[in-house]
């Protein structure tokens, strides 16, 4: 166990070990801060924690079991100018990466003994923090929504949309969420670090098909 200040830190699941992870003061609990392009998974009485911006997470637990998640991730641009219907090519690595944002953590969740006819989920995010920038929002919304829908997935709440980043604590164990639009923030740290994600998936290929089990 790792140890920060008088609170021992139970040991997180086997591949997640390089989420940071602390004692959260304010809410008397373990606490997970995860990134773009990052999830985590726990099987423990955990907070999930991230700021969207134009992002999504999605919110997943087997509601019998207690063992679930959160990610925090955006499709790839199109870089052509022609929109989502300019080339296919485009359009499928877009829905590849959102299925490996999706997939992979659910399939953690299974692995950690969920259940997927016991999964729900409650989405987050996609806001259009600048009035300027192309609406990614939107397209994060629409996929992580159809996505859900072809899975059969339940969706028990969301908050999307609109102009405001979020701050976003969830708790698998419970589904207990909390959500707190950021309407007084100076939203240039969001913007950048997603920039920087963005330019990451660029430069990066995309693995390969992910198939539930």
């Amino acid at each position: 166990m790792s140890l920060l200040g008088s609170k021992e830190l139970p040991p997180a699941l086997s591949g997640f070990e390089r989420v940071k992870r602390y004692w959260d003061r304010s809410n008397d609990v373990v606490a997970a801060k995860i990134l773009p392009g990052e999830y985590y998974v726990t099987t423990q009485d955990e907070m999930v924690t991230t700021v969207l911006g134009s992002c999504v997470s999605a919110c997943i637990r087997d509601r019998v079991f207690g063992v679930g998640g959160m990610n925090h991730f955006m499709l790839p641009l199109d870089t052509t100018g022609e929109g989502w219907s300019g080339s296919s090519d485009l359009l499928s690595s877009a829905t590849r990466y959102g299925n490996f944002a999706m997939e992979h953590m659910i399939n953690d969740i299974l692995k950690n003994g969920g259940r997927r006819k016991n999964l729900e989920a409650k989405v987050f995010g996609g806001g259009q923090i600048i009035a300027t920038m192309t609406d990614v929002g939107r397209k994060n919304i629409d996929f992580v929504l159809s996505y859900l829908e072809q899975e059969g997935l339940a969706i028990a709440s969301q908050d999307l949309g609109d102009i405001y980043p979020r701050k976003v604590n969830y708790y698998p164990a419970s589904g207990r969420v909390r959500v707190k639009r950021l309407r007084h923030l100076h939203n240039d740290t969001i913007v950048r670090r997603e920039q920087s994600y963005r330019h990451e998936l660029e430069e990066q290929p995309v693995e390969g098909g992910i198939e539930l089990f």
